[in-house]
């Protein structure tokens, strides 16, 4: 074998060295590039991106009752998102009936795909709601607990008193709204954002307030549910769940909401429509079942959205037309809502029980 290599290397050489001219390289042939297929539009935010889609991407779009979510979109408009003046005007003006709304918004507005940077478009979706406690003006009982507005030094001192600190005394010049009956409700209140309160005065009058955030001490939440589950507490973390472990254990209730350091100070307001809900972070009233709250610096407040969703109590899913018009300090990232309920059992039952998987498209001028 070796030998017969060395005879071919041989001839080889030879060969090179001969006169014969060698015939003309043929020219490799050249690739003609085959067009990709045009990448879909996309629109970048801080904490998102925006894949252009089309109306019948969005499943179940057609069965939802588009209309119930005027008045939010209306109420939005009063304070419009960039680029949206010219349709906020056709908006505010127009009076839509039944599948109108459907095709007024599929008109003047196009439909986007909402995806974290990273390319996922799953997320999830909660619920919140508002809760109505009981007060009066002034202190009845030592259970009662107080209602606190900013103290002046909230803004100097940030993050500011810890809960522990600030509800044993150590928030110099906090004004004291009313108190409340229930700690544990009022504490529910600064979770949940907001709250309506009920005074009922001597003469037998009662007075409705809303209790509106109005800051808070910079500090983490904590889950009260969270810190009695892992000491073996309870199983139900739910608010339901809470508070009958705090009718059973109530010695104890006040080291629980301890264990939450973050504190929210409230203003009062007048509650002229009680149908209303409280203002969002957009500044308008919120809706129940249409308003969410969501990371702006993924979806600007006033976006329209459709949302893909499992439904709380049911099994069927959750596909409707909603409004950005809140934030809230755990609704962070791309694919995260917060849908708003409303008030009372109903609402707070539906807002407990949803915790389900998401897909969210924008809807945003043409």
């Amino acid at each position: 074998m070796r030998a017969r290599l060395g005879g071919l290397i041989a001839a080889g050489v030879l060969a090179a060295c001969s006169t014969v001219p060698l015939p003309p390289a043929t020219p490799a042939p050249v690739a003609t590039p085959t067009p990709s297929a045009p990448s879909a539009p996309t629109l970048s935010r801080d904490h998102a991106r925006w894949i252009a889609a089309d109306w019948n991407d969005l499943p179940g779009w057609g069965g939802d009752a588009v209309l119930e979510a005027w008045s939010a979109l209306q109420r939005g408009c009063a304070r419009p998102a960039p680029g949206w003046d010219a349709v906020c005007t056709e908006a505010l003006r127009y009076a839509p009936r039944d599948d109108d709304a459907m095709l007024w918004l599929m008109q003047h507005l196009r439909p986007w795909r909402v995806e974290s940077l990273d390319g996922s478009a799953q997320g999830t979706a909660t619920g919140y709601f508002e809760p109505q406690l009981v007060g009066s003006r002034t202190a009845g009982s030592a259970s009662q607990a107080p209602v606190l507005a900013p103290p002046r030094e909230l803004w100097r001192h940030q993050p500011y008193l810890t809960r522990r600190e600030i509800e044993t005394g150590s928030a110099a010049g906090a004004e004291v709204i009313a108190y409340v009956d229930d700690p544990l409700e009022l504490a529910i209140a600064q979770v949940q954002g907001s709250g309506r309160l009920r005074i009922d005065g001597t003469g037998g009058g009662t007075q409705w307030l809303r209790l509106s955030y109005a800051g808070d001490n910079g500090l983490p939440y904590q889950s009260i549910g969270a810190w009695l589950r892992a000491r073996g507490e309870l199983s139900d973390a739910s608010w339901t769940g809470i508070r009958d472990w705090a009718r059973r254990n109530p010695a104890r209730l006040r080291e629980a909401l301890w264990a939450n350091p973050r504190y929210v100070f409230f203003r009062a307001e007048a509650m002229p429509d009680p149908a209303l809900g409280p203002r969002g972070a957009q500044g308008v009233a919120l809706t129940p079942g249409r308003s969410v709250a969501v990371d702006k610096l993924a979806v600007p407040l006033g976006t329209p959205l459709w949302l893909d969703t499992g439904a709380p109590l049911t099994n069927t899913p959750l596909r409707r037309l909603v409004l950005a018009q809140d934030t809230g300090g755990a609704i962070q990232g791309a694919v995260r809502v917060d849908l708003f309920w409303g008030w009372g059992a109903e609402a707070e039952e539906q807002a407990g029980k949803m915790k389900q998987q998401l897909r969210v498209w924008a809807l945003w001028p043409r």
